[in-house]
Parts: structure tokens; C-alpha cells; sequence
């Protein structure tokens, strides 16, 4: 379905601002009324939460294409995880600077980048790796985000080492007087790893608690080694109880329940300048990533049809609304990849820049 076009640059910057518009008309935002699946929920929100979450789907099945064509070396993302993702990036306080959130994510966090605002072509120029990604300058695997202007530190491959990076900005929030939070996210398997009990000690002292969001989106799966049996607690939220820590788990592909439990803990965060933790059930639709194939597991709950068919039985959602907005976003990722593709790679001599500020010492030719 893809067609062959050419783009100036400044289209290109056009279309990495733009968003993608639907035919569905803004509903009121009153609340659902009492009665409905959806009671005391304002549509507005309904609808923006369905919107990112088909982005975000679209947006990876996407870069699973370009992997699977040839034209990206590696994938690996989230798909399975857009109900919290999504309900995550929009509860953020976002903006750079430590009056605003901090976020430390792992490598399954597109649908948060997309809820902050990010457009398909970063993601795409990052999977392609192309000189033009603003994340890395296309040196880096899918999914590695870096966006100081809304506080994303970089996302790394060592699993978990996020964990205690959160407890060093919340400090510094801490410090500063302000009321906003670190989040971290990471995965199940990764919760073995010292980091994250690390994260737990330093968040957790008495008199010296710090502002963090501390969550685990638990997806049944470490690579190839199933969760049961791996673990001696009952849930992963006990680990956090046992250092005194507010702890819950919650249903992950739940977009509803997800956005709900967020801003409540996020909420209590804030004011009491505690860390509170969250354990979220999700999916894990297209397997660990390009290594063990990215094929898609259909007997695993699927968060944005399952959310989909909600609204539409509920009346605040067309079928064929929803294939719009599928439509729209499918077309948008196919221009990305189109730009992309003609967009340069990263040329050898910048192979030390961003190692460290201003380059200092990062050649090491130069020492």
C-alpha cells in the first residue's frame, strides 16, 4: 500500500509537528452517565486515550514492517502495553527542568512517547537508523528514546539499571522544593536485577522517602522464561510492601482502571513526597522482539480492540470511525517510512558525539 512520493524539508517539519486528525467529532466533555460501562468518565478522554492507543499499535506494527523488510536491523517495543503506556505519558507533568516529571523507561515504552506527543517519523527514523532521529542520531536499537525537552533520560538496553537513576532525580526534585515526580517503568524479569531493590532501599528510608513512581508492567514473560516459578513472592507489588512502600497491582490492559490508579498514586505522591508503587498485568502481543520472531500471539488479551469494541457497544464509537482513525494513522506511518528511507545514515565521524558533554575526552584518539 505504499506509494511512491517525494517530500521538501519543509514538509517533512510539517508533518513531524502535525497531528493526525479523525473524522470523529470532539464530544462534550461531560461525563458518561450513570448506567454506562463508562460512568463518570468524561468522552473527551475516552476517545483521546482509544486515539493513542491505535497510534501507538499502528506506529509498531510499523517499525515490525520496516524490521521484517529489511530496512531496520532490530525491534523490540510494546505492543500489549498501550493501556498503561498511553494513560501513563498523559498524566505527565511534562516539560524539561526539575519543576517537571522525570521519566526513566524501558524499552516498551512507545505508547508513552506518543501519549507526551511524539510523532511516528522520530520513532520510524529511530528503527531505520537515520542521522535525522532525534533521539540518538540513529545509533541506537527501536524504542531507546531521548527527549531532554520532556524529561525522557535515555532509554538503555541493560535491563533495570533505570531503576535507581529514578531515586537520583526525585532527590534532586526533592531538594529543589518542587511537587513533581521521577517515573520508572521496567519489566517483570528485570525486577531480579540489584537495581531495582536498589531503587526500593534509597526510595524508601524513613525521613528521607523520595518522590518516586515505581512501576513494573509485568507481562507474564522474561524473553523466553515464563513468570511462574521465577519469583518466591505472590506479586511483585510485596517486594514493596516489605519496605513499607504504598503498593498495588493492577489490570494493565485496562485503560479505564490504569488511568484511574495512576493519577491516584501519582496524586499521593505529590502531595505526601512518598514513593508508591504499581504493578501492572499486561500482554506481551508480538513476543520479547525480532529475535524470536515479533509474530503475533492471538490468545493473549488485546488492550486497544478489547477498549475498541467497549466504546462501540457503549455508542461513543463507530465501526467506522474506528477504521478511520486505523486508516489515518496506518497512512501516516507509511510516509514516515517513505521520508525515512531517503533520509540519511549517520556519517562515521560522528560516531562520538552525545558520548559525553560537549565531546570532552570522547575520542579516544584525542587523549
Amino acid at each position: 500500500m505504499s506509494k511512491k512520493s517525494t517530500k521538501s524539508t519543509s514538509k517533512a517539519k510539517a508533518m513531524a509537528k502535525s497531528k493526525v486528525r479523525t473524522s470523529v467529532k470532539s464530544p462534550a466533555k461531560s461525563a458518561i452517565k450513570m448506567g454506562s460501562a463508562f460512568a463518570g468518565f468524561p468522552r473527551e478522554l475516552l476517545l483521546r486515550l482509544h486515539s493513542l492507543m491505535v497510534k501507538s499499535r499502528v506506529l509498531e506494527e510499523r517499525l515490525i514492517k520496516i524490521y521484517k523488510a529489511g530496512e531496520g536491523y532490530f525491534w523490540i517495543g510494546g505492543p500489549g502495553e498501550e493501556a498503561f503506556g498511553v494513560a501513563l505519558g498523559l498524566l505527565v507533568n511534562k516539560g524539561q527542568g526539575l519543576e517537571h516529571d522525570w521519566l526513566h523507561l524501558h524499552y516498551r515504552c512507545t505508547p508513552t512517547m506518543v501519549a507526551l506527543g511524539m510523532p511516528m517519523i522520530d520513532a520510524v527514523r529511530l528503527m531505520m537508523n537515520r542521522a535525522t532521529d532525534p533521539s540518538t542520531g540513529g545509533r541506537n536499537f527501536a524504542g531507546h528514546y531521548c527527549f531532554p525537552k520532556w524529561n525522557v533520560a535515555p532509554v538503555t538496553s541493560p535491563i533495570e539499571v533505570q531503576y535507581p537513576l529514578a531515586c537520583g532525580t526525585a532527590h534532586a526534585q526533592k531538594r529543589a522544593g518542587h511537587k513533581s515526580i521521577s517515573i520508572v517503568t521496567g519489566g517483570d524479569a528485570g525486577t531480579a536485577e540489584a537495581d531495582f531493590a536498589t531503587c526500593l532501599i534509597w526510595s524508601s528510608r524513613k525521613g528521607q522517602e523520595l518522590p518516586v513512581l515505581i512501576t513494573v508492567q509485568n507481562n507474564g514473560f522474561g524473553i523466553s522464561t515464563p513468570y511462574e516459578g521465577q519469583h518466591g513472592e505472590t506479586e511483585i507489588a510485596d517486594r514493596a510492601r516489605a519496605f513499607n512502600i504504598r503498593a498495588r497491582v493492577i489490570d494493565g490492559n485496562d485503560p479505564i482502571e490504569t488511568y484511574l490508579a495512576l493519577k491516584e498514586e501519582m496524586d499521593y505522591i505529590r502531595k505526601t513526597g512518598k514513593p508508591s508503587f504499581i504493578e501492572a498485568k499486561v500482554s506481551r502481543l508480538y513476543g520479547h522482539s525480532s529475535a524470536d520472531g515479533a509474530n503475533r500471539k492471538t490468545e493473549l488479551v488485546d488492550p486497544v480492540l478489547t477498549f475498541e469494541k467497549k466504546l462501540i457497544d457503549a455508542g461513543l464509537l463507530t465501526k467506522v470511525e474506528a477504521e478511520k482513525i486505523w486508516d489515518l494513522y496506518e497512512k501516516e506511518g507509511v510516509d514516515a517510512q517513505l521520508l525515512a528511507r531517503s533520509e540519511p545514515a549517520p556519517a562515521p565521524e560522528s560516531v562520538w558525539d552525545h558520548v559525553f558533554v560537549n565531546n570532552e575526552n570522547a575520542d579516544w584518539r584525542k587523549f
